[in-house]
């Protein structure tokens, strides 16, 4: 798996992500109070669910431009599959994240004069270079490369699924988290038991 990624490594600067913002929250220009406002609808939110939102937002975007890659691509049914239903599953979840930070009056990312995120800044995150090279990846090696890649992206959305679930207070948001948590570990294992079955004969992998 790329870049080393550990649980407790992940957890503890997403932690720290989540008392800045708290810091940040009282600073000039942001929510003066750290007692949880209350969305439309009459639900409390707190600045867990504020950061989950807004780091799960681009990083679902991420997840969307990674899965397309796969088409047209030398790869299993079984994986082509799989791609086209991460896609829409996180689009559709883009779509309902972004309408609850709309109801909360917060935009879908952080503003990124806010420096409300920097304590993220060190995790693991899928870039564009990396999409680029994936995208030049040889067709023996694409679907090995491409699983590899979206098993670290996909465990990205776990580790900050299970800081809203242990630290949020939005039930919706929360209720989210923990799909996105089992949704994910569920596509891991598939992408897992993936790499170590051997490709068909007529595929092109090796």
């Amino acid at each position: 798996m790329r870049r080393g990624l550990t649980t407790s490594g992940s957890l503890t600067l997403i932690a720290a992500c989540v008392a800045l913002l708290a810091v940040q929250c009282g600073a000039g220009g942001g929510p003066p109070s750290p007692v949880p406002v209350r969305a439309r609808g009459g639900a409390g939110f707190n600045s867990t669910d504020v950061m989950f939102l807004q780091m799960m937002v681009p990083h679902q975007g991420q997840g969307v431009k990674l899965a397309r890659t796969a088409r047209g691509r030398p790869v299993r049914p079984e994986v082509a599959t799989l791609a086209a239903a991460i896609e829409t599953t996180q689009l559709a979840e883009i779509r309902d994240m972004a309408g609850r930070l709309r109801g909360w009056h917060r935009p879908p990312t952080a503003d990124p004069h806010s420096h409300d995120h920097d304590s993220h800044g060190g995790m693991p995150a899928t870039t564009d270079a990396e999409l680029r090279s994936l995208a030049r990846t040889p067709p023996d090696r694409f679907e090995r490369a491409f699983l590899d890649l979206l098993i670290a992206h996909q465990d990205d959305a776990v580790q900050l699924a299970r800081l809203e679930t242990g630290r949020g207070e939005d039930a919706w948001t929360r209720r989210l988290a923990g799909r996105v948590d089992r949704s994910r570990s569920a596509q891991i294992d598939r992408m897992l038991t993936l790499l170590g079955s051997p490709a068909p004969k007529n595929h092109p992998q090796k």
